[in-house]
């Protein structure tokens, strides 16, 4: 018998895998975060968030970078039951 497969996911883009690394780096000071995402990858910071906490419900980004994506994951619930 043969079966059906689905066809896989996408990989992620180019911009979403950066993403995921810029957040994987430390930052020295208030600042230099937000100067990288601009410099680097031409965003403004408020889209680099969207962009960020929508990549941290996507299954290819935890396959991805499972490290990362479970760090930023935790640091969202907490400040959400924060609030």
């Amino acid at each position: 018998m043969d079966q059906q497969q689905e066809p896989p996911e996408p990989a992620l883009a180019d911009r979403e895998r950066a993403v995921l690394a810029l957040e994987r780096r430390g930052f020295p000071g208030p600042g230099a975060k937000e100067r990288a995402i601009r410099e680097e990858l031409g965003l403004a910071p408020v889209r680099y968030y969207q962009l960020l906490n929508a990549l941290l419900d996507d299954p290819r980004a935890l396959a991805h970078d499972p490290v990362t994506v479970n760090r930023l994951r935790r640091v969202r619930e907490a400040r959400r039951s924060e609030r």
